[in-house]
């Protein structure tokens, strides 16, 4: 199955990039099957120090600012050094032995993740990756409609260069409805900037 999360890799100056990721999973959570677009900075990351963090989490807002590339400010992160402790909010993080990125401290669960292999002769790479250490920072929330229709709407948006503009505008009435009826202040205000953002995008594309 695809777990929608996110994920932390580590740039090449240091600094963590947080990006929505559905990667292939089982109950097991033993190897996950990241598939991470060839462009983008998770591979770049992936390729290039042979790991990341992997992280479960019912925050659909810092989803929704991954989704369209604006992670400002910086949610606090934990080291993998330094699991079980509170860090201080960071933007920079120092590697460890055995793992690449960084904790979002406000994840319900996290897994560190060593690139097992990798393909990215297709448009999505596929990168499988063994899970070497995880934890659990708080419980999952629970289940909200408005949470779901924030994640539907942010993959619809990361699809948004490519997607039918039609067929994004049939879905997001739906989803609109579905926040409007369930949602609370997380979920109200990731929808106002994947809104801004999808209408900006259609606005400026092919109809």
């Amino acid at each position: 199955m695809i777990l929608e999360g996110l994920l932390t890799t580590t740039n090449d100056d240091g600094g963590v990039n947080v990006a929505p990721m559905g990667p292939v999973v089982d109950a097991s959570m033993q190897r996950i099957e990241l598939r991470p677009y060839r462009t983008s900075r998770s591979l770049v990351n992936l390729l290039r120090t042979g790991g990341g963090v992997f992280h479960v989490t019912d925050d659909v807002l810092l989803l929704a600012r991954a989704a369209i590339g604006r992670v400002e400010p910086t949610p606090a992160l934990l080291p993998l050094r330094q699991v079980g402790k509170r860090a201080p909010q960071a933007d920079r993080v120092e590697p460890t032995p055995g793992g690449e990125g960084a904790i979002l401290a406000d994840a319900c669960r996290w897994y560190a993740l060593r690139v097992r292999s990798s393909d990215t002769r297709e448009v999505r790479a596929r990168i499988v990756c063994d899970v070497v250490d995880r934890g659990r920072i708080r419980d999952f929330f629970g289940f909200c409609r408005a949470k779901h229709a924030v994640i539907e709407a942010a993959i619809l948006a990361t699809r948004v260069e490519f997607l039918p503009a039609d067929q994004i505008r049939d879905q997001w009435p739906r989803l609109a409805e579905l926040v409007a009826k369930t949602g609370g202040p997380q979920e109200r205000q990731a929808w106002a900037i994947l809104t801004d953002f999808v209408e900006g995008a259609l606005s400026n594309g092919p109809k």
